[in-house]
């Protein structure tokens, strides 16, 4: 397979990758994470992988294939984003406990002027959780830098999860088997 260039600083991100023995090297782009107003739920992470790919191409050969995804959090039609502090981590993960939720990634691959687009979402639904729950998964695991402040494959997911409906890679950041079948064709 020919070595992708991951436009991401996400650790799960790559963690993924490797486990799939995908080639790759790491840029990090210098992007906001905004979307336009009134952006279709599904659309928002798709807008943004787009503007972190577009951010590191013109940095990397025309031939080599840039991978970017953003995951965002959707409870009811509220996108929950990235906890600041730990006051808001702890209320969005209030907010989710005992509620069915959806994990929305969109993934951009970019050679030259192509481009494959796609998001993929996953139900998750949560046990009711106690506040000393949540309080002790945001103490102990600082969840600062996740979308919806929880991953899935942390303690939180063991103990609070109740269960999901769709890929759990997806939960963790990338879809990593459409984004295998989206590679091979290039």
């Amino acid at each position: 397979m020919q070595k992708i260039i991951l436009a991401s600083q996400s650790p799960r991100r790559k963690q993924l990758l490797e486990w799939a023995a995908v080639p790759f090297d790491i840029r990090v782009p210098d992007t906001l994470e905004d979307f336009p107003p009134n952006t279709a739920l599904c659309d928002i992470p798709v807008h943004i992988a787009r503007q972190k790919a577009l951010a590191i191409q013109p940095q990397v050969p025309e031939t080599s294939i840039v991978l970017a995804a953003d995951t965002v959090v959707v409870l009811g039609e509220q996108v929950i984003g990235k906890p600041v502090h730990r006051e808001e981590a702890v209320s969005m993960l209030w907010a989710l406990s005992g509620q069915v939720h959806r994990v929305i990634t969109g993934v951009v691959l970019r050679k030259g002027n192509e481009e494959i687009s796609f998001y993929d979402s996953t139900e998750v639904a949560f046990h009711p959780l106690t506040l000393e729950q949540i309080e002790y998964y945001v103490d102990q695991y600082k969840p600062y830098d996740k979308a919806g402040a929880y991953a899935i494959q942390e303690w939180i997911g063991v103990v609070g999860i109740r269960y999901i409906n769709g890929d759990f890679y997806n939960v963790m950041g990338l879809p990593v088997s459409r984004v295998l079948q989206a590679l091979r064709e290039w």
